[in-house]
């Protein structure tokens, strides 16, 4: 059977997204319900990163590991073949997530009582993390229209304004699914650059931009514009290697790599596991038609769900991503409450999706629907959906 249709029992495998429903949202049983939320695919990882793992298991022995030479060359021609973008081996540094990887940009490079930026919605750790570490969190909320978004610039430059030290980009970005264009991403450079602002680029979602749309990375535009850049990449979110936990970090800029170096020394952060370097250099070298495959499931997903959600449910306006696995539902015009659209679709339909408060207040109205499963899983969920509101 093709692996995007193949359904895989996730229950009873410490699966967040199929085990913890109890917890996040607060029922006391989820047998019954249907995990549409947390972002990891319910398909199978590519059988080239399985097999690298395998052979990495049956080695047998699983001392003190670091990162090859060759992983590294992974990552550069991944990003070159990919994206067009020209890396360097020694401009990379590994973390074991891209919040973990947030969380050290914030921690090294502001003190306490700082303020750093982000655009909302916008995915929660990016005012979780710093807000754990308690620096201030100035919020520039996107223009949104008909579940487009966009970036208000004179609200931006604005907050750039109020001795912002890092701002945090989610580049393509989730929830809104959007591939910012050349102009945007240029503009964003010009105005940090201008307030000696670094960029912390999350661009975790860049290889799964949809057909028809191009991811640009910021860096690459960064070499003509200037300013600080710190790019964080993963093959977690494209490969479903969430729970392997490997990412990172690049940067052109020696003294900003000093002192991420200087902060890893400080916590005795190691470099990636053994099974993480395995699956991450098998990820970037023998996995790209697994991912165009992925890419036209996905699409077609989407595709399913917008068409029969919208002419089912009245009240429902989805705007389709140009990249991610995630639909950005608005139910605003069907006059429901947040707390009432989440009991009729826990309790009725049985079907979790996220609110779109959990991305912030500019989320209030939206819902978080994740279509990485196989369609009949879709399908399912659609029917959930349906039958929550009738």
């Amino acid at each position: 059977m093709n692996t995007f249709e193949h359904v895989i029992n996730r229950k009873d495998s410490r699966s967040v997204k199929w085990g913890n429903m109890e917890t996040v949202y607060g029922i006391d049983d989820a047998s019954e319900v249907l995990p549409m939320w947390i972002a990891d695919m319910d398909f199978a990882t590519p059988q080239p990163i399985i097999n690298a793992m395998k052979e990495r298991l049956e080695h047998g022995v699983f001392g003190y590991s670091y990162i090859c030479a060759t992983c590294k060359d992974a990552v550069r021609t991944w990003l070159s073949s990919r994206h067009g973008w020209e890396t360097k081996n020694e401009w990379m540094l590994f973390h074991h997530g891209v919040v973990p990887a947030i969380a050290t940009v914030v921690e090294t490079f502001t003190k306490q009582g700082d303020n750093v930026l982000i655009t909302t919605p916008v995915y929660p750790p990016f005012f979780n993390v710093p807000g754990h570490q308690d620096r201030n969190i100035v919020e520039c909320e996107l223009k949104e229209e008909n579940g487009q978004y966009s970036i208000d610039f004179n609200a931006f430059e604005k907050c750039l304004q109020q001795d912002i030290k890092v701002f945090i980009l989610c580049h393509p970005h989730n929830p809104g699914g959007v591939v910012w264009t050349e102009a945007e991403l240029r503009k964003i450079l010009q105005l940090c650059k201008q307030y000696d602002v670094l960029v912390l680029s999350d661009e975790i979602h860049a290889d799964l931009v949809l057909p028809g749309h191009k991811h640009i990375p910021l860096a690459m535009l960064a070499e003509e514009e200037g300013g600080k850049v710190i790019t964080c990449i993963a093959p977690t979110k494209t490969f479903n290697l969430a729970g392997v936990q490997a990412a990172v970090m690049i940067t052109d800029d020696e003294k900003l790599r000093e002192a991420l170096q200087k902060s890893a020394m400080a916590h005795g952060q190691m470099d990636l596991n053994a099974f993480a370097a395995s699956a991450l250099k098998s990820a970037f070298t023998e996995c790209d038609e697994w991912l165009d495959q992925l890419l036209e499931v996905i699409s077609s997903n989407i595709d399913y769900v917008i068409s029969e959600l919208t002419a089912a449910v009245p009240g429902i306006n989805i705007h389709k991503p140009q990249a991610t696995y995630l639909l950005w539902i608005d139910y605003r015009e069907t006059g429901l409450s947040e707390e009432v659209m989440m009991d009729k679709l826990l309790n009725k339909g049985k079907l979790a999706l996220e609110p779109g408060t959990k991305y912030g207040e500019a989320g209030r109205g939206f819902l978080r629907m994740n279509i990485a499963t196989p369609r009949s899983v879709v399908e399912d969920g659609v029917k959930r959906f349906i039958t929550a509101m009738s």
